[in-house]
């Protein structure tokens, strides 16, 4: 009998074991938060016939500072949500290159569940995976490169807290509602031609028109493209 039970015990271990490595972390800060925004975030949702858990995307533009949200539809595509403006970020417009060039990164990333912090020095984060592919293909090097509150930088996108709570909340809720991770693409600026032919002569300008092309995608198909990195460029089709 004594037998048995170590041996059910066991199974039942080892049953549970990829469901708490595949669990979402979360603190009592971030409960609260998403507590306390999760109502009206319904609300604004119910209005554009969207659904709080949905699946999420994001996108991040130097300039004019903002973050976008967007949420996907009952027919799969994302329909845009809300606007967040970024309190600060650092460097300036370009990519980061280096460990402690105190550049904000620009690019195409994802986040999963274990990339959340709901224990950060500021407030709630979650990091954007740099150096992606691309980086590591092109030598960039960085860490701990978030998205976060507090209102500070080093590198990072900064909101304020109450932003950092309502992008926080609906992230967790996505990756629980089953989004296996979300992408953020950090641009310089909106790719349109005309802007982007402003900047023919910076020498960031064959990146961007890289950058371009998912930026491209997005907007033509609203739905975010997978992305690859092929001989040292991104490349982009349907999301698998």
């Amino acid at each position: 009998m004594n037998a048995l039970k170590i041996v059910v015990a066991l199974f039942l271990f080892f049953m549970t074991v990829p469901a708490m490595s595949d669990s979402i972390p979360t603190s009592d800060r971030a409960e609260r938060a998403i507590q306390s925004v999760e109502p009206a975030l319904k609300a604004a949702l119910r209005q554009k016939g969207l659904a709080f858990g949905s699946p999420i995307f994001m996108r991040i533009f130097k300039d004019p500072g903002v973050l976008e949200l967007w949420v996907q539809s009952a027919d799969g595509t994302y329909v845009h949500f809300k606007d967040y403006p970024i309190c600060t970020f650092s460097g300036d417009l370009g990519p980061k290159l280096k460990e402690g060039d105190g550049q904000s990164p620009e690019g195409f990333y994802f986040v999963n569940a274990g990339r959340l912090n709901p224990r950060s020095r500021f407030h709630l984060s979650f990091n954007l995976g740099f150096p992606n592919a691309y980086d590591r293909h092109h030598g960039r090097t960085g860490s701990a490169l978030m998205v976060h509150g507090d209102c500070v930088s080093v590198g990072c996108y900064a909101m304020t807290d109450p932003q950092i709570e309502e992008i926080y909340a609906m992230a967790f809720a996505a990756l629980a509602g089953g989004q296996d991770f979300f992408r953020v693409h950090a641009f310089p600026f909106k790719l349109e031609d005309e802007a982007l032919d402003a900047q023919r002569s910076n020498p960031w300008y064959p990146f961007w028109l890289n950058l371009k092309t998912g930026y491209d995608y997005f907007n033509q198909h609203l739905q975010p493209p997978n992305v690859t990195v092929v001989d040292g460029l991104y490349a982009f089709s349907a999301d698998r």
